[in-house]
């Protein structure tokens, strides 16, 4: 996923020094496009299902430790999850049958954001990790055919039940972690650009 922010910061100034604290709230609006695929039993190929990712962030730096800038950041972004089916026939040639699953949640991740770099003007460079939970709120579907006339006898997977089935479990949780840049402009705002993975501990169906 690739997500980029612009912060505005309320600070608090305090002396740099080894351990020294801080009090440094930064609020902002974020938005980014991710790349999604769904784990299933027994396994379905699949392609990267781009989806969309926008909403709120705010951050709140504590700590400047051994160089270290220490934070907590927290969102609340509109993310656009799902699979997208690559099917192919039993021979090993791509089909024209398409198939794309979009879930929307509200999704909440809260890091501990780390840091290295210029606290007033010039750029950071940053990793952050936590967990992150999300609610779901709807679902589409594409497809270019009808459930009953798909050829099943020419798929080279024929596992199919996963295309009619609605979600289940509208409570997603699992592990973020993200990597990257900060660039700060006093009474201008902060500009991130971050690469973010995520890695879903639950499940959409039943067991």
């Amino acid at each position: 996923m690739l997500y980029s922010a612009f912060f505005f910061s309320s600070t608090l100034p305090l002396a740099a020094q080894l351990g020294s604290q801080r009090d440094d709230w930064a609020v902002g609006a974020n938005v980014g496009v991710n790349f999604n695929q769904v784990s299933f039993n027994p396994g379905v190929r699949q392609t990267y299902n781009s989806g969309m990712i926008a909403g709120f962030t705010a951050r709140y730096t504590s700590e400047r430790y051994y160089g270290l800038i220490c934070a907590l950041q927290i969102e609340a972004n509109f993310w656009q999850a799902g699979w997208k089916e690559d099917i192919y026939s039993s021979q090993g040639e791509q089909l024209s049958d398409r198939y794309t699953r979009r879930i929307n949640y509200v999704q909440v991740p809260i890091f501990a954001h780390l840091a290295w770099g210029k606290e007033d003007r010039g750029a950071q460079f940053f990793f952050q990790l936590g967990p992150q939970m999300g609610l779901y709120l709807s679902e589409q579907t594409q497809t270019n055919y009808e459930a009953t006339q798909r050829n099943l006898a020419d798929r080279a997977n024929k596992v199919v039940e996963q295309e009619s089935m609605p979600v289940e479990r509208k409570f997603d949780y699992g592990i973020a972690a993200g990597l990257g840049a900060e660039y700060r402009l006093p009474s201008v705002g902060h500009f991130l650009l971050e690469a973010r993975y995520y890695y879903g501990l639950g499940s959409i169906y039943g067991e």
